[in-house]
Parts: C-alpha cells; sequence; structure tokens
C-alpha cells in the first residue's frame, strides 16, 4: 500500500505492546487520512481499534514507528501539546457544568480570552443545533443531545483530528440510526479529518470515505467501503464485512468461473491471472432457482432465520460449501432445493486487492 505524503494524519510502521503482553496490540500499522477524511475503525474486540485512538490522544506512545499530524512527528508530545479533540464512548461531558460551560472548557484551559471563548462557543452551538440547550445542565439530556455537545466540545479546540470512539454503542438500535445520520452530517459540516471506531460492520460501509479493517494488531485492508466489498483483500475481510463464505472457484470462461461442476458465477477476473480463484458468496448472490430439478444444483437445508419480510437460509451443496440464501418462506431443515448465482451478480473475487 503506497502511503499518500499529503495526509492529515499518518501512521508508518507503528507498533505498540501493552506492558507485559506477549504480543503487540498494534503491530506495524502504517496508513494515511487525508485532510477532512471519515476513516471508519473496525474489526472484532481486541483487535487495536481503541488503541490507534490513544495513539493518536497522546495518551499512548509507540514502541516503534512514527505517528505524524499535518506532517509533523507528534510521537513523545503529550495529549494537550497535541490539537485533537477526543469524544469517548462515555462522551465525558461534566455533569456539574451546563451545556456552554462543557463547551467552552477546552477554550479555557487554552487561556482563550472570555469574549473569543462567548463567540466560538456561540458559534458551535449553532453548528450543533443546541442553541436553545446552552444553559441547561447536561444531566438534563437525552442521549442525542449529550453527543452534540461531546462533539461540539471536542470540536471547540480547532482540533486537527477529531476521534470518536464508537459514539454510538450505547443507544438503542432505532435511535442509534436516526442519530447517525445527524452525526456524520455534523462532522461533514465541521469539515475535521475524523478517526471513528464503530464495531457495526454495516455502518462503517454506510458513513466511511475508508474503512480501516483491523485483526490482532495487523491491518487486514485499508479502502473505500466499494473497494473493501467489490475485492475484499483476504478471507477475513470478505467474511467479517459480510459474512460472506469463501470458496474455491474454477475460471471456465471469460469473467466467468465454476463453484461447483454446473454451478456458474460472473466475476471481474482483471485483477487476477489465476486459473483458481477465492470468491466471496454472499446470500445476496445465491437465490433459489427455477431451473428443472434434473439440472439444478441443489442444497440442503441446515437453518432458516426470520429476518423481517424474509427468511436467511443456510444450505449445503453436497461436496461443495456451506451457502446462504433468501427465502419468503421459511424452509423446513433437511429440505434439498435447487440453487443458482443471481444471473447479474458479479461475485467478489477474494484477494484481488492491494491491502
Amino acid at each position: 500500500m503506497t502511503l499518500s505524503q499529503s495526509g492529515a494524519l499518518r501512521f508508518e510502521s507503528v507498533t505498540y505492546a501493552y506492558e507485559g503482553a506477549k504480543t503487540p496490540a498494534i503491530s506495524n500499522v502504517s496508513f494515511s487520512v487525508d485532510s477532512g477524511e471519515l476513516v471508519v475503525l473496525v474489526g472484532p474486540s481486541g483487535c487495536g481499534k481503541s488503541t490507534l485512538l490513544r495513539l493518536v490522544a497522546g495518551l499512548i506512545d509507540p514502541r516503534q514507528g512514527k505517528l505524524l499530524i499535518n506532517h509533523k512527528n507528534v510521537v513523545g508530545q503529550l495529549p494537550q501539546q497535541r490539537k485533537v479533540g477526543w469524544v469517548p464512548q462515555s462522551y465525558g461531558l461534566f455533569d456539574h457544568l451546563t451545556v456552554a460551560e462543557n463547551i467552552s472548557f477546552g477554550l479555557r484551559m487554552q487561556g482563550l480570552p472570555k469574549a473569543k471563548r462567548k463567540s466560538q462557543v456561540q458559534s458551535l452551538l449553532a453548528l450543533c443545533q443546541i442553541q436553545a440547550l446552552a444553559a441547561r445542565s447536561v444531566r438534563d439530556l437525552s442521549g442525542g443531545q449529550r453527543q452534540r455537545v461531546a462533539i461540539a466540545r471536542a470540536l471547540a479546540v480547532q482540533p486537527d483530528v477529531l476521534l470518536l470512539d464508537e459514539p454510538l454503542a450505547a443507544l438503542d438500535p432505532q435511535l442509534r440510526s436516526t442519530l447517525r445520520a445527524g452525526l456524520v452530517s455534523l462532522i461533514r459540516k465541521s469539515g475535521a479529518t475524523t478517526l471513528f471506531v464503530t464495531h457495526d460492520q454495516a455502518e462503517a460501509l454506510a458513513i466511511a470515505d475508508r474503512i480501516v479493517v483491523l485483526q490482532d494488531g495487523c491491518l487486514e485492508q485499508y479502502g473505500t467501503p466499494e473497494t473493501l466489498w467489490n475485492r475484499p483483500a483476504n478471507s477475513f475481510v470478505a467474511q467479517f464485512l459480510s459474512n460472506a463464505a469463501v470458496v474455491q472457484a474454477r475460471r471456465v470462461g471469460r469473467g466467468v468461473v465454476e463453484i461447483v461442476p454446473g454451478l456458474m458465477a460472473n466475476v471481474d477476473l482483471n485483477c487476477t491471472s489465476s486459473d483458481r480463484v477465492q470468491v466471496a458468496l454472499r446470500a445476496s448472490d445465491v437465490i433459489i432457482s427455477l431451473a428443472e430439478p434434473s439440472s439444478a444444483i441443489r442444497a440442503m437445508v441446515l437453518a432458516s432465520e426470520y429476518t423481517g419480510g424474509q427468511y436467511l437460509i443456510q444450505g449445503q451443496i453436497p461436496d461443495g460449501p456451506q451457502v446462504s440464501f433468501f427465502s419468503p418462506q421459511s424452509i423446513n431443515r433437511g429440505t434439498t432445493v435447487p440453487i443458482q448465482i443471481q444471473p447479474d451478480a458479479q461475485v467478489a473475487v477474494v484477494g484481488s486487492s492491494e491491502s
């Protein structure tokens, strides 16, 4: 992966291990975030997402490598010496202060004159659409209102980098979906260069300019949501982002592979010259076939799960892979059904993108 030299934030071969740990929490990680970009960090629990945020914030320093903010290596700088805005999962608001006082806290620590503080706070209240809450105690706010106050406080110091550590994790699913759009809109309006941690793959795909996929402290792939979806670097990325079944296939024609004899799929093979490839089969790629039973590939149903309006079926192809597909009706376990690949689907080739 070629690093952009103009990034507002750059990790260069960064490694970090917690005291007493046998393996590093972050291992030789390199990537660059452009000015104003929203980059989302995803991966299983313990993969190093929050550790990367702590490194940027200056709460810990790398054992090896460089961390550059606006072309300056900040390794060794104290947190207060870095222009970084931090929004923890709990929002970290001061309950004994009003909304306006919370927002102005960092400005007061910087020694900004009172008149300038007041002007900046008013601008942030307007940006975050919380002017009416200025005099209220943060104890009296809803989850969404607290979130906006936390963002306003982080933006008050005019940070070079904004860090968000699972800011929506504590919310119920319906409220989470509602607030996400407003949060992303607010980040875009602010123009902040942002690192956003989430455990929700769908959320990452929906909001990110680019996504960092981590596993065991290592960077598995970095790219746009479209790149990671259509050209996953390896089987972990394909399975983690979309619950895909990663299966072996054989090239049988131009842009066509055979998964098992008689089960064909369209793929983009411009990225590989190999006759044997791995493909990521997703539930949306597989359909129940209308072909004559004698010529159809059949899968035995292992499980049927209602997902609202349709059923997600897990099936086993004899002497072949397990696959998932959707059905308008529940299908009993042990039933065999004819399946095929969607004629207009282009199935993702695994390992076809630079990580």
